[in-house]
């Protein structure tokens, strides 16, 4: 994955309390998005009451079904959306980590995007180390020429 594919936390975050495993899916986790979209539909499924569950979808509708839904299962739905947000950052903020470690582009002192061409970071000027192939290629070369 490039940097180009880095995903935003922030964003899943907000998808998945939008419904929970959306920002699984904006995440390209496939099975996590299912497990999280069949968890929430089963917990509504089985703690809902039948007065809650409207039969025609309007705005009076939807308030009057809210207010016969009980608080446990309000307290449930909501522990699997946090629960979800939480998964969903976690999630960004570790394939964001693993695509800087393959990439090697990130300054190890601030952290920021920097050019692989570089030898030092242009955020902060600290000098960045050789990836240890040049590294040792400039190291044979040096020693050819000293012999």
């Amino acid at each position: 994955m490039s940097t180009r594919n880095r995903r935003r936390p922030l964003l899943a975050v907000v998808l998945a309390f939008l419904y929970p495993g959306l920002g699984h899916v904006y995440l390209r986790e496939w099975l996590r998005a299912l497990v999280w979209f069949f968890l929430n539909v089963t917990s509504f499924a089985l703690l809902m009451p039948e007065s809650a569950v409207p039969e025609t979808f309007g705005w009076s509708e939807l308030v009057a079904a809210a207010e016969n839904v009980t608080p446990e299962a309000a307290l449930a739905l909501a522990a699997i959306t946090v629960f979800s947000m939480v998964d969903a950052y976690w999630m960004a903020k570790r394939q964001n980590t693993e695509t800087e470690v393959e990439d090697g582009t990130t300054c190890p002192n601030c952290g920021r995007d920097v050019d692989p061409d570089l030898e030092f970071c242009h955020w902060c000027t600290e000098r960045l180390e050789p990836e240890s192939g040049a590294d040792s290629e400039e190291t044979a070369d040096d020693s050819g020429a000293n012999a």
